[in-house]
């Protein structure tokens, strides 16, 4: 799991709806991530999830979710199993310290990260951030929220949050534009060269006589029929046959019927 060197480095918190879309924009940008995930999302334990544009008829959330990681995969994302029971600043990052869900923690097996950038989507479980005093936390009875920017920056430089850790609606098309949006926030204080993620059709830029412009991609009409047909294939082999998956139970759920 060794990242390049060249290119800074951000550990997503989580891998949920915020955190999946937040690692895929982070990776399409040039910058190295890796999705830490912890608790299982959601997501998962929705019946059916509508109001999500481009399925008019809804879609399975575990199909869905799926499919988020296989987008994230696709552009480079790195998964770490494991949840983040520690994040210390070291110079210029941070330190991350990855306990194993299969063990106990302070088993002797965890495994420490080192990141750049760090994006906390991690609903809901902010334990991790409680001993960095620039850090606002606010406690609304058994949840807990990170306190951000209106760009998902958090009071320590390098640190943001995106999704429902930082108080966003459940809604799934909501916390994956805001996953989005403070991915951006991200790439733009890096200072990577970027100016958007655009496929462009051939000409669009160079046929002005204009440079394509960082993170932008200019493709022609065969290039464009490929993809489309890769994507057709793509989701096609996706929607085949129902998913195997029934939706989780409420963890507390889970716990009621085990001590029956």
């Amino acid at each position: 799991m060794d990242a390049t060197a060249e290119q800074p480095r951000a550990a997503v918190v989580g891998g949920g709806v915020a955190g999946l879309t937040a690692a895929t924009f982070l990776a399409r940008a040039g910058i190295d991530t890796v999705v830490v995930g912890g608790a299982e999302s959601i997501l998962r334990r929705n019946a059916h999830l509508e109001n999500v544009p481009g399925f008019p008829a809804g879609v399975n959330p575990r199909l869905f979710a799926d499919l988020l990681k296989r987008g994230a995969e696709r552009n480079g994302c790195l998964f770490e199993d494991g949840t983040v029971t520690e994040l210390a600043p070291i110079e210029g990052g941070f330190q991350l310290r990855v306990e194993p869900d299969t063990e106990a923690p302070g088993d002797g097996n965890a495994r420490t990260l080192v990141a750049d950038y760090v994006v906390a989507a991690s609903w809901s479980d902010p334990e991790y951030l409680r001993a960095l005093d620039a850090v606002g936390l606010v406690d609304r009875g058994s949840k807990t929220y990170v306190e951000i920017d209106d760009d998902g920056r958090t009071g320590m430089d390098g640190l943001y949050a995106a999704g429902r850790i930082a108080g966003k609606a459940h809604q799934t098309v909501v916390c994956a534009g805001h996953g989005a949006d403070v991915a951006v926030t991200l790439v733009e204080d890096s200072e990577l060269p970027f100016y958007h993620d655009w496929v462009a059709p051939e000409g669009y830029f160079t046929d002005r006589g204009r440079e394509v412009p960082p993170g932008c991609e200019e493709i022609d009409a065969a290039e464009r029929r490929r993809r489309e047909r890769e994507s057709m294939a793509v989701m096609t082999e996706a929607f085949e046959t129902p998913h195997p998956d029934e939706p989780t139970t409420h963890p507390s759920l889970s716990e009621d019927r085990e001590g029956t």
